[in-house]
């Protein structure tokens, strides 16, 4: 989300608005009455005709801004915001937050983001216009677009956007509310835990929360989120366990977990068989690793432990087996993404 540095996952889907938008040049003797020469001159600004069939220097700016927050690499960037500046002074980054708000209230949010960008640019620590960014790329990827990359791209920015207004802005509670959803829907249940633990401490000492939110019912719902979460955080402490190479420490969290709600969730089965083929036990390994893929049966890295395990057994039958089946899942992933393009 470093727009400085010119790194920007979403600035493709973004720019897309910006199509069909006309450029053209003020006139110089306009320019130098408006004091903007050095500013505009040979610089072509977009152009759009508002409901009144007019167009403002309001418009010219907002115009500027959304192509801005379309492509933030854009060639005379620095030039429109030198001119949004101008004619917004201080006002210029809460000037595109409202009408980056007024976009998301109309349910468009990628309008939206192309404004709060632009006013983050201005302003890198303003924290309504990354509060609302944060949301207005959940509002994107939650809005029904079905690409994978799309949806990838947006949850990634909305992460990072709410990572760095509660780093930026410890105090506001609103910040590790949506940032515990985050991590939740990553599957970090440890880290939904502490960023909700986060929100409960500081909504209780913070007077403002945002606009239609209910404090009462925000807190009922994490405490709800909390108490499901508690066995989900233990299996992802089993899991951190056989990472950080402690096995056995991790097979006796995990394996009360082998029967219920949880025995159809595959990486705890994936899991237990890291840990198993590390202690030596390879047929105990065998039987979580294939228990594993019966709940994900494309998923190759499940494929690869049991292929390295029938190496070790050298099981010459499995191996080809199991090769094969490998080899036919990137077959259909490649023509699912020649199908796509």
């Amino acid at each position: 989300m470093n727009f400085s540095k010119g790194e920007d996952r979403i600035s493709k889907y973004l720019s897309m608005l910006n199509r069909g938008m006309l450029f053209d040049e003020l006139d110089d003797a306009y320019l130098e009455s408006a004091g903007l020469i050095d500013i505009l001159k040979g610089v072509p600004i977009p152009i759009s005709i508002n409901e009144n069939g007019e167009m403002t220097t309001a418009d010219i700016a907002l115009n500027m801004a959304r192509i801005i927050g379309g492509d933030t690499n854009f060639t005379y960037k620095n030039q429109y915001l030198e001119y949004i500046k101008k004619i917004a002074g201080e006002e210029a980054a809460p000037m595109l937050t409202a009408e980056g708000a007024k976009s998301a209230d109309t349910g468009n949010y990628e309008l939206a983001c192309m404004y709060f960008r632009t006013a983050l640019i201005i302003d890198p620590a303003a924290k309504e216009p990354l509060y609302l960014y944060g949301r207005a790329c959940k509002g994107c990827y939650e809005a029904g677009n079905e690409e994978e990359e799309y949806v990838g791209r947006f949850k990634a920015e909305s992460l990072e956007a709410f990572e760095i207004l509660t780093i930026m802005h410890p105090e506001f509670s609103m910040g590790y509310y949506f940032l515990g959803y985050a991590y939740l829907n990553l599957g970090l249940y440890i880290k939904a835990k502490l960023t909700w633990d986060e929100f409960l401490k500081h909504v209780e000492e913070e007077s403002y929360i945002g606009q239609g939110d209910d404090v009462e019912e925000l807190k009922k719902d994490i405490l709800r989120r909390l108490e499901n979460l508690e066995e989900p955080v233990v299996i992802e402490t089993g899991c951190n366990f056989i990472i950080s190479g402690e096995f056995q420490r991790g097979i006796d969290t995990l394996k009360k977990f082998c029967k219920g709600k949880y025995e159809n969730w595959w990486p705890l089965w994936y899991y237990l068989g890291v840990a198993e083929v590390s202690l030596g036990n390879h047929t105990v390994a065998e039987k979580h690793f294939k228990k594993a893929l019966k709940f994900s049966p494309s998923n190759i890295e499940i494929m690869q432990e049991l292929i390295e395990i029938y190496t070790y057994l050298e099981d010459t039958t499995n191996i080809e087996k199991y090769t094969k089946k490998i080899h036919i899942v990137r077959k259909n992933l490649e023509n699912e993404i020649c199908e796509k393009n």
